[in-house]
């Protein structure tokens, strides 16, 4: 099934074209790495997917609701002292389908994806207390919650060492294969990228692009 298709787009700021015109679809279960330079664009594309900021011309058609996209954005600096829980962090994950309140069924939730990214044993400690890696992990749990179709992640594994990373891509690559949930991920790494990913859209200059299935 399509989720997202982009036609001819365009992205970037004040109506200023970053990179495009792009033309790809990505399909239910799909696993897209985006690679290229730093300040190519990307992170601008993934924001654009998102709805975040509009395309600079071209189309975008997504048969997939908002609410059921999650999102890792990059995590800056202030963001890792966040005072709350790790229970706490994952719980507002639930909160993108428009409810103020978490249910019953949004605790069960948190508290299985928690155990899912194995860190139920930090499950009441405070968020800003956990290493970066272990931080990623409660932050991915988070996203699930708020999709189990498909998640967007702008460098889940920056700034994390070589052993941390490579567990970092083998949950994802474990959400995108066990459960079925499409990944659209932004990657330096183009080794694992090659690795894992199902396609891998790569960035060169402002109109030229690759989408190479793997």
């Amino acid at each position: 099934m399509e989720q997202i298709k982009c036609i001819d787009t365009q992205v970037g700021y004040d109506k200023k074209a970053l990179i495009g015109p792009l033309n790809f679809t990505i399909h239910s279960g799909n696993y897209w790495c985006i690679t290229g330079s730093n300040g190519i664009g990307k992170s601008t594309l993934i924001k654009t997917l998102l709805n975040l900021i509009p395309p600079v011309s071209g189309e975008i058609i997504k048969s997939i609701p908002q609410t059921d996209i999650g999102y890792l954005p990059q995590q800056k600096m202030y963001q890792r002292n966040f005072p709350a829980s790790v229970k706490e962090i994952v719980l507002s994950g639930t909160l993108n389908k428009g409810r103020w309140f978490y249910s019953a069924a949004d605790k069960e939730l948190a508290t299985a994806n928690i155990t899912k990214l194995g860190m139920q044993e930090y499950i009441n400690k405070p968020y800003n207390s956990l290493s970066g890696g272990q931080q990623q992990r409660v932050l991915l749990a988070r996203a699930i919650c708020s999709s189990n179709k498909l998640l967007i992640l702008d460098e889940p594994v920056a700034g994390l060492d070589p052993n941390v990373t490579k567990d970092m891509y083998a949950l994802i690559k474990q959400l995108n294969q066990q459960d079925n949930i499409t990944i659209i991920m932004i990657s330096h790494d183009v080794e694992y990228a090659t690795k894992y990913a199902s396609h891998i859209l790569h960035i060169e200059k402002k109109e030229e692009y690759t989408v190479t299935v793997n």
